[in-house]
């Protein structure tokens, strides 16, 4: 259990809205390795523009919030003894360099480019000084971050080391992240403005220079409980904050009209259109992704974005617009790369790699002309069917935490931006609320060097977010909870050690640290991660027993058996402290509802969907077998004899038996899949476009999952291995009796049900054409051609119908047994 402190906690006032609260930490500089700036007066030049001024705003704000200091800004020098901070553009260095200025002017260390800024310190018997240099304007607002990054706050006290010593520019022009006001978040739609600056200032810092807007019509419910404003008039205020700290505003605008190849169709868009983008006062960019959502052919989409290029410059004459290939099929596909190849759009700045586009992103960059610069539109916010879905993840965490749960990935997002962002000139990520903190900072971080260690952006972000002392266990707690995600988590025994190492800082941690919505995220995922496994540990056991007495089960003594693999069944034991475990996961539930609105329930939070980060929802979903097992077990109470229940008792514990001489794959086990080819796999195909891939069925909900079918599902049913697009999924078999007949067992489970699917052996034995998958789900069988075994190896090869557009999904098999005749 929480301590009763962190009950008490609770009832304060210290976070019931979107507060950011720091800890009074010590820092751990020696004295004499730092410059005291406790008294220090920020210096800013005259000539400042209003967005410096802003960031000399902030960067006065977030001390105060962490120190209860409140420095005192001038355009003019203090009297000497007095410790400087003197923010500008480094053209300005004669007046804002001080006594400073010509050593700062034979400053040859500089780098010069876009958004470049120099830290530098300096001392003498007078007092010292630190420098925040910008290239330009926007060099003026990183470098301010990157000091707020670099200070040491503890109350009552900032200082700085020394030795800092910083020039830099970013890697990429474009480093933003999707920011979407709409009802489909798991917590944005309860933000207000002030609430949205914060979070502007908090990605500053760390370099991001552009956000993505949500217009008011998508693909989404029309309005939330949770909204503040109307959708548009905060569109408007996002989009006037943005400007006043000079962030680029881009749009993302789905065509969301039936058919525009209708003339008054194009009308009512243009018009629609044109009256958002009248009421934004700062727009830099509009993208309108091709599919996810919207469905429109190229030819027709491509005029109808022509005709908004010119509503869009009537009142943002340089604002650009960008279009992305998303879920086109392969005819609509070509068509698009042909437009670009034939026509060369002259109003079209760019294209957009997001989900569901059907080549990778080096073909795609291979394939569009050169002009045309590529932006990358990574979903960082999903854990499975997604575009960069978690690797190998166990079937415990899919259904339980599902698809849009709290989720840092910092190497597994450092790995897909190290790989293809070389492809393009930066990105703006895709995020559906806050549960993608982490990874949003460790885009923007390697969006402004690359080769920055993950460690280093965590130890900032522990640092900055929750408090000095915090800089590196935080850190090396968010990797652990990345950790935990990885291998089959019944054999993980290193989740219970993160928990327990976040168990510590919770309890060492003051009201105000447990009160911070980032440092309760991360204690929610530890105990949920610990939850899951000991449910998993405890219903996996009770499933164990159960079948060890249905396998001892006589003739004579059926019913006895199945009564006990019953009473097991039903009495699985509530493993040690899990319920407690459970109460703490519901309470910081609770604390980050007030704190970040954050919607982890549909009944107690409002919550739009389960499928939209409603973890609480899924969370006591079943890790076993169960289900599936009380049902076969209560067809065979009504057979009629005891050699037919035998024959029923023996099905059930004797599934996975592909007989003397056969094999048997859970394929989307990743423990039992011995024949399947997995390809590159996720560390050189992160979207496993040409790899196969652990996927799962349905929705988020896995009680939904498909409820016009009959009958409980197997766990095996619930996950499956999967190839996208138009790549097929294949499996291996060596050593085979070249002189036996074999046939093939499947299950076609998945979430693409509805997708046909077609078998050949080797390159050209046609197994099955394609073929509806059956309902209910069950177990289907085919004779494999000797032609195909006879030399001892047998290759399996499945594909859906090719040239589809859509998610890519439908080529999903759940179990295979080759079965020796």
């Amino acid at each position: 259990m929480r301590t009763d402190l962190q009950h008490a906690v609770k009832t304060l006032a210290v976070v019931t809205t979107f507060a950011f609260v720091y800890s009074p930490l010590i820092t751990s500089q020696a004295h004499g390795e730092s410059i005291d700036l406790t008294k220090a007066v920020v210096v800013v030049s005259a000539n400042a523009t209003a967005p410096e001024r802003k960031v000399v705003a902030m960067l006065v704000d977030e001390i105060a919030k962490r120190t209860d200091i409140h420095l005192r800004s001038s355009e003019k020098w203090p009297a000497a003894g007095t410790s400087v901070i003197a923010v500008g553009r480094a053209d300005a260095i004669g007046t804002l360099g001080g006594r400073f200025a010509d050593d700062l002017a034979k400053d040859t260390n500089a780098v010069g480019e876009s958004e470049g800024y120099r830290l530098r310190v300096r001392q003498d018997d007078k007092g010292a000084a630190v420098f925040v240099l910008g290239n330009d304007q926007r060099g003026v607002i990183f470098g301010t971050g990157r000091l707020l990054r670099a200070l040491h706050m503890t109350p009552s006290h900032v200082t700085l080391a020394r030795d800092l010593n910083v020039a830099t520019a970013p890697a990429y022009p474009l480093r933003g992240h999707q920011l979407g006001y709409r009802p489909k978040t798991n917590s944005y739609d309860a933000w207000d403005l002030k609430q949205w600056e914060q979070y502007y200032r908090d990605l500053i810092v760390f370099g991001t220079n552009a956000v993505e807007l949500v217009p008011p019509r998508t693909d989404d419910a029309p309005t939330s409980p949770h909204f503040p404003l109307p959708q548009l008039e905060m569109m408007a205020g996002m989009s006037r904050i943005a400007d006043e700290y000079d962030l680029d505003v881009w749009i993302w605008y789905p065509a969301m009209d039936r058919d525009y190849s209708d003339p008054n169709t194009i009308e009512y868009a243009l018009r629609k259109w044109g009256y958002v983008f009248e009421h934004l006062p700062r727009i830099d960019a509009v993208f309108v992704p091709g599919g996810d959502p919207g469905h429109t052919q190229p030819k027709y989409l491509m005029a109808l974005l022509e005709r908004q290029a010119e509503v869009l410059h009537r009142t943002h004459p340089q604002a650009k617009l960008w279009v992305s290939p998303q879920s086109f099929n392969n005819v609509w596909f070509d068509e698009f790369i042909q437009i670009l190849k034939r026509d060369e759009p002259s109003w079209l700045a760019g294209i957009v790699f997001g989900p569901q586009v059907r080549v990778s992103l080096p073909k795609l960059r291979e394939m569009v002309p050169e002009r045309y610069p590529i932006r990358h539109y990574p979903d960082i916010t999903h854990s499975r069917q997604c575009q960069y879905p978690v690797p190998d993840w166990d079937f415990a965490y899919a259904v339980t935490e599902a698809r849009e749960c709290i989720n840092p990935r910092p190497q597994g997002q450092a790995t897909i931006f190290r790989l293809l962002q070389p492809y393009t000139i930066g990105f703006l990520t895709y995020s559906e609320g806050c549960n993608d903190d982490v990874n949003k900072f460790i885009w923007s971080g390697l969006g402004w060097d690359p080769q920055t260690p993950v460690i280093d952006i965590l130890r900032d972000y522990a640092g900055y977010f929750i408090g000095d002392s915090y800089r590196d266990n935080f850190a090396q707690g968010l990797l652990a909870l990345e950790e935990n995600w990885q291998g089959p988590l019944l054999s993980n025994s290193a989740v219970d050690t993160t928990l327990a190492e976040f168990r510590t800082m919770e309890r060492n941690a003051t009201p105000a640290i447990r009160g911070n919505w980032r440092f309760q995220q991360a204690l929610f995922r530890a105990y949920c991660d610990a939850y899951v496994r000991s449910r998993l540990t405890s219903e996996t056991e009770a499933e164990y027993k159960a079948l060890a007495h249905l396998r001892a089960a006589k003739s004579g003594e059926t019913m006895k058996a199945i009564a006990e693999a019953e009473a097991l069944l039903n009495a699985v034991p509530t493993p040690s402290g899990a319920s407690d475990l459970r109460t703490c996961v519901f309470e910081l539930a609770d604390d980050l509802y007030k704190s970040i609105r954050m919607q982890l329930s549909v009944s107690l939070y409002k919550a739009i969907g389960v499928d939209r980060g409603a973890t609480l929802d899924t969370l006591d979903y079943p890790l076993s077998n169960r289900s599936w097992i009380m049902q076969r077990l209560a067809a065979a109470r009504k057979q009629p004899d005891e050699p037919s229940r035998l024959s029923a008792i023996q099905e059930i514990v004797d599934w996975s038996n592909p007989g003397p001489g056969g094999f048997y794959d859970d394929l989307g086990n990743t423990t039992r899949q011995p024949h399947l080819e997995r390809g590159e796999g996720f560390d050189r195909d992160p979207a496993f476009l040409a790899s196969s891939r652990a996927g799962f069925a349905g929705g988020d909900a896995p009680r939904d999952i498909a409820p016009n079918i009959a009958g409980a599902w197997r766990t095996s049913w619930l996950d499956h291995a999967e190839s996208l697009i138009d790549a097929p999924l294949t499996m291996r078999y060596n050593d085979l009796d070249p002189t036996a007949e074999y046939k093939l067992r499947v299950v076609y489970a998945g979430d693409g049900l509805e997708k046909k699917i077609r078998l050949i052996a080797d390159d050209d034995i046609e197994v099955h054409p394609y073929i509806s998958k059956p309902r209910p789900i069950r177990p289907i069988e085919f004779d494999i051609p000797r032609a195909a075994t006879r030399t001892g190896t047998l290759i399996l090869r499945w594909n859906r119908e090719p040239g589809r557009g859509d998610n890519g999904r439908g080529c999903q098999v759940s179990e295979a047994w080759l079965i020796k005749k």
